[in-house]
């Protein structure tokens, strides 16, 4: 890459890393990262996986014992995914995607001179270049 869009995309970088939505993520990754209650949640959910995997790899396999494992992944799936840290940072995360998608678009149109389809295709007639 040569100097000058090393120069553009610092510069980039350091425009997106002010936005709001950066900042965002960054203030709820540091709750998430220091949440116990998330940490055991999912240190049990990664041992209940392993334990599964490990009775699926015998020959003969406790069926009972399986059912029980997957109903505890699957509280634990949900205890983890509706808890209100978990939430927000989720929420944080994909607002952070949807600024990266945006800022890619915009590069790839400045590129191309033609938007990127940002929608399913399968139900209009456009070539996605957005023109008809």
């Amino acid at each position: 890459m040569n100097g000058e869009i090393t120069k553009a995309c610092a510069a980039l970088a350091k425009l997106i890393s002010a936005d709001e939505r950066m900042k965002k993520l960054d203030d709820v990754k540091k709750i998430y990262e220091e949440n116990k209650e998330i940490k055991n949640l999912m240190a049990e959910y990664n041992v209940q996986q392993i334990a599964l995997a490990e009775e699926y790899k015998k020959d003969t396999r406790d069926e009972e014992f399986i059912a029980i494992i997957n109903k505890r992944i699957s509280e634990l799936y949900t205890m983890i995914s509706e808890h209100p840290v978990m939430v927000s940072y989720m929420e944080a995360q994909e607002a952070v995607n949807a600024l990266m998608n945006e800022v890619n678009s915009e590069i790839q149109f400045f590129i191309t001179g033609e938007r990127p389809c940002s929608h399913d295709c399968s139900s209009c007639a456009s070539n996605c270049s957005g023109r008809q």
